[in-house]
């Protein structure tokens, strides 16, 4: 269980304190109800963008990073689809130095020509470097595109095209900033040796004086449901063919989601289970095979990634994941897999509230999905899951209608 507390500024912004007078230790998490999903299609990348945009100095401070390294602190963002979020971990007796820091760039930033250049540059090699230059780099971005058709998930993080972040201007830059990455759209986890009336405090002190800005109405239609199987085949300069089965799972916030989670688990979760024993180990198809999932606030991706051995077609690896697939849909799993499931999510469940940090950044999660008390029922809703749920979402789920399916090929592959 872990405790905590709540309150909103005058302004919007949503503060949760989680006590721990365990450590000596304090960590700061501000999580912006904003991502790639909330970008103009013309113009993506802005949310990654800001991620480093954020660190290049605010009205006040020109140099975040100095008075943070001397203060004993560290920090990080990291930027997906459905959000962005700003971490900082540093000594309980200078934790106003984070307070100090993190408003004076929530008021605004110290926008110019130069730092945007600056960043523009940086963002535009992270392009070319992870996303071009490197093998299988550009899979995701062919995967996406394919799976949907109108839902902004049809786009990195990083951006749709290179030429998205070229010609970023500062205006569009500013606008995108003072819509976004506002008080009233965004969550403050505080979590640590620190009390919930200090908080309470320097909240009121460094957070309340600034503008609240306008709640982000979202307005993002359903990708519609897909009712024909999707095929393409890509020829590439890599080592190892590969081989991409996406289909579409339940939102984040749908109680179906676990069961979808335990399908992937089943399927993949160590190599005692089944796409491993069986088509790895057993029929020696795959060197590696995997079921994961995007874990996205909306409707996101359950999919199963192989790499094919080298004298496999990819025909012959596609028919044997759908036996696989098959199997999980007629029979339902034993109770000794879900038992495993289980206890392998409850141990990584378990893991992470072991780590501050990771602890202030789940609590301003839950917040987002709609209340930071979600977290301490999680394992519960897993614990839930019975086997027949998990065969009437396998055949929800796992139908061929519904299913992209990508090669992604070695040369001489076909």
């Amino acid at each position: 269980m872990i405790n905590f507390n709540k309150f909103t500024l005058q302004n919007g912004l949503r503060v949760i304190v989680h006590e721990d007078p365990s450590t000596p230790m304090v960590a700061m998490n501000i999580l912006y109800d904003v991502g790639a999903k909330d970008e103009d299609p013309k113009q993506t990348g802005f949310a990654h963008l800001f991620e480093h945009l954020m660190f290049g100095g605010s009205v006040h401070i020109p140099d975040y990073d100095e008075p943070l390294q001397n203060a004993g602190g560290e920090n990080n963002a990291y930027t997906t689809n459905d959000l962005t979020n700003y971490y900082i971990q540093l000594p309980a007796q200078n934790i106003e130095t984070a307070f100090w820091l993190e408003s004076d760039r929530m008021q605004t930033l110290a926008f110019g020509e130069k730092s945007l250049d600056v960043q523009r540059k940086v963002v535009c090699e992270e392009f070319k470097e992870h996303y071009i230059n490197k093998p299988y780099s550009d899979a995701w971005k062919y995967l996406r595109e394919m799976v949907y058709t109108q839902h902004p998930y049809q786009w990195l993080t990083i951006g749709k095209e290179l030429s998205h972040i070229e010609n970023a201007q500062l205006s569009d830059v500013k606008n995108f900033f003072y819509k976004h990455y506002r008080p009233v759209n965004a969550i403050m986890c505080v979590a640590g040796n620190i009390t919930t009336e200090k908080v309470k405090e320097l909240s009121e002190k460094w957070f309340e004086p600034i503008e609240p800005g306008e709640p982000y109405i979202r307005q993002i239609a359903d990708e519609p449901i897909q009712q024909t199987a999707r095929h393409l085949v890509l020829h590439k300069d890599v080592p190892v063919s590969v081989i991409y089965k996406a289909y579409p799972m339940s939102a984040r916030r749908d109680k179906t989601y676990y069961a979808d989670d335990m399908i992937s688990e089943v399927l993949s979760g160590g190599q005692s289970s089944r796409l491993y024993q069986q088509l790895v180990k057993e029929k020696k198809i795959f060197s590696q095979i995997d079921c994961y999932h995007t874990g996205s606030v909306e409707k996101g991706l359950l999919v199963i990634e192989g790499k094919m051995l080298p004298h496999i077609k990819p025909e012959e690896a596609d028919l044997a994941i759908q036996e696989e697939i098959d199997f999980i849909k007629k029979e339902k799993i034993s109770a000794l897999e879900l038992e495993k499931a289980k206890n392998k999510i409850e141990s990584m469940i378990a893991f992470e509230d072991l780590g501050l940090l990771s602890r202030a950044n789940n609590l301003a999660f839950y917040e987002l999905l709609g209340d930071a008390a979600l977290m301490n029922v999680e394992f519960d809703n897993y614990n839930k899951v019975t086997v027949e749920e998990i065969q009437a979402q396998a055949n929800t789920i796992l139908v061929e209608h519904k299913c992209s399916t990508m090669y992604y090929l070695a040369k001489g592959n076909s």
